[in-house]
């Protein structure tokens, strides 16, 4: 999870890059297109049926749909705003696995829970700083892109061991593709070769970043892995400033430490929750 949360602010850096000359429709098809295209010859390779029905298609659906909003989404609001500020707010994503799990994968949900979640939105506002010169309406498309994200996360979890990793990779692109195809079409503009060699780079680093992503949740709860997304906000601040000679002001990070704070509170807690949830099951189980 660590590996795969260093790797993914290089895929921003290249997404905000390219936002600057292609449309966000063409650069998200684009990340889905690579990201395909890099793994067809493992599977290949690996003689993987990736023609045949997957099991739970609906589900392979749903989760491919999920990742592909998370990442319109976000790369629109990377588009205007940096990396960082944006970054911050996808971080909701914890607090709303830790709210949506109860439902979906049958997780405990408590007041201790309920209170880190309003505490870590209170955060969001700080980040957003809606009263100031320096909101910007689009950042509210990486709220957005957290809430698919936090969706994705939870669809992750209930397909583990169901398809091969790289199998379920390569679902997720074609998801993409195809959702993507006509909306890049309707604003296309043609790549010149630094736009397909970045594409190609965006593309390899977003297989390669989820496919570390699948191999943890192999291993941990949702719960459990979802503190370390926050790693990822420590590369993206290093590559923006060297990239964008982006540095977060005073709010910003006040904002992004509520979240980081009330989302590894909610993490914590949901997690000391399961434990307990497993202990009752497992005394109800050994009498018979």
């Amino acid at each position: 999870m660590l590996c795969g949360m260093s790797v993914v602010p290089f895929l921003d850096v290249f997404a905000k890059i390219l936002s600057e000359d292609y449309p966000v429709m063409q650069v998200t098809w684009t990340r889905f297109f690579f990201h395909a295209f890099w793994l067809l010859p493992v599977i290949l390779w690996q003689k993987i049926r990736w023609w045949k029905m997957p099991e739970n298609p609906g589900l392979q659906a749903l989760r491919g749909l999920m990742l592909t909003l998370a990442t319109l989404f976000f790369f629109a609001a990377i588009k205007t705003n940096p990396i960082p500020n944006a970054l911050s707010l996808l971080f909701i994503s914890p607090l709303v696995v830790a709210t949506l799990s109860p439902f979906i994968l049958g997780e405990r949900f408590d007041s201790y829970i309920g209170i880190g979640v309003l505490v870590g939105f209170i955060g969001v506002i700080v980040v957003l700083q809606p009263d100031s010169e320096q909101f910007k309406p689009s950042l509210l498309y990486a709220v957005i892109a957290g809430v698919a994200y936090a969706l994705y996360i939870i669809i992750t979890k209930k397909l583990t061991f169901r398809a091969p990793p790289i199998l379920t990779l390569f679902y997720s692109a074609l998801v993409g593709i195809i959702i993507m195809t006509p909306l890049a079409i309707s604003s296309w503009v043609t790549p010149d070769l630094k736009g397909l060699l970045m594409g190609a780079a965006m593309g390899f680093v977003a297989a390669a970043s989820h496919f570390m992503i699948i191999k943890a949740f192999e291993f941990a709860s949702a719960s459990e892995l979802s503190p370390f997304n926050y790693f990822e906000i420590v590369v993206a601040i290093i590559l923006s400033y060297l990239v964008f000679d982006f540095v977060p002001n005073f709010m910003a990070i006040l904002g992004l430490i509520i979240i980081i704070g009330s989302g590894l509170f909610v993490s914590w807690r949901a997690m000391k929750n399961n434990q307990i949830q497993d202990k009752q099951v497992d005394a109800v189980i050994e009498p018979l």
